[in-house]
């Protein structure tokens, strides 16, 4: 009998180089320092290294939507580097939207472990929350606000079926986007430590779903398996 071992499919370490720039940024942001831009567009590429080095992990498919994800996710976090002349806020709006998406697919199709739970419903009022109190701030980007806030909430409702660190991450990343939607609308009731807060909660909750996934698919993978 020869029984493969863990690290042959998934590498806790790898995750370092991603923390590390995480630290990095969230303390750049901190100190208002000028690394602070160049720092938030290697967390999504550190992030995709976990992922990339477990591409045997099976289905190919959550591989793939969770590397969807991360690439959607990091053409949200530099929209406005990558596409100079387009309007940023909708940009953003748009990759993250779609990087929600792809999210909700994993967890409903490919990482669920448990029914949704009642609990789960916190999430409708959150959502409902945020449109009564930002909505008359949004302007001309009401029903995109209300679009992305759907999706975001949905994000974190599914991920209640899934594995813990995937529920953590959803609520970390829905905290993030909670706090920099007031900072986008309501810029003057929000003191300046919200901005890494944003960032700290963002990475956090990125992280953790990743790792969640990644901690899902290994214990389902035929490579974790005893083979003859």
């Amino acid at each position: 009998m020869q029984r493969s071992t863990p690290l042959r499919t998934f590498l806790p370490w790898t995750f370092l180089p991603y923390i590390a720039m995480s630290i990095v940024h969230v303390a750049a942001l901190a100190f208002e320092s000028e690394i602070a831009p160049p720092t938030k567009l290697w967390l999504m590429p550190l992030l995709a290294l976990p992922v990339i080095v477990s591409l045997r992990l099976r289905p190919p498919s959550a591989i793939a939507l969770l590397l969807i994800a991360i690439v959607l996710s990091w053409l949200g976090d530099g929209a406005g580097v990558f596409f100079p002349g387009g309007p940023e806020l909708p940009l953003m709006l748009m990759f993250f939207g779609l990087a929600h998406i792809a999210y909700i697919v994993l967890f409903a199709r490919m990482l669920k472990v448990r029914r949704m739970p009642w609990w789960a419903l916190v999430y409708a009022v959150w959502w409902i929350a945020m449109i009564a109190v930002l909505g008359p701030h949004t302007g001309s980007l009401l029903f995109a606000v209300a679009v992305y806030g759907l999706v975001l909430g949905g994000t974190a409702a599914f991920s209640t079926r899934c594995h813990p660190l995937v529920i953590c991450g959803g609520v970390f990343f829905l905290i993030s986007d909670t706090v920099l939607a007031f900072r986008l609308f309501v810029p003057d009731a929000m003191p300046q430590w919200t901005s890494p807060l944003v960032m700290l909660t963002y990475t956090l909750g990125q992280g953790l779903i990743v790792a969640g996934a990644l901690v899902t698919l290994r214990t389902r993978s035929p490579q974790a398996r005893t083979t003859s």
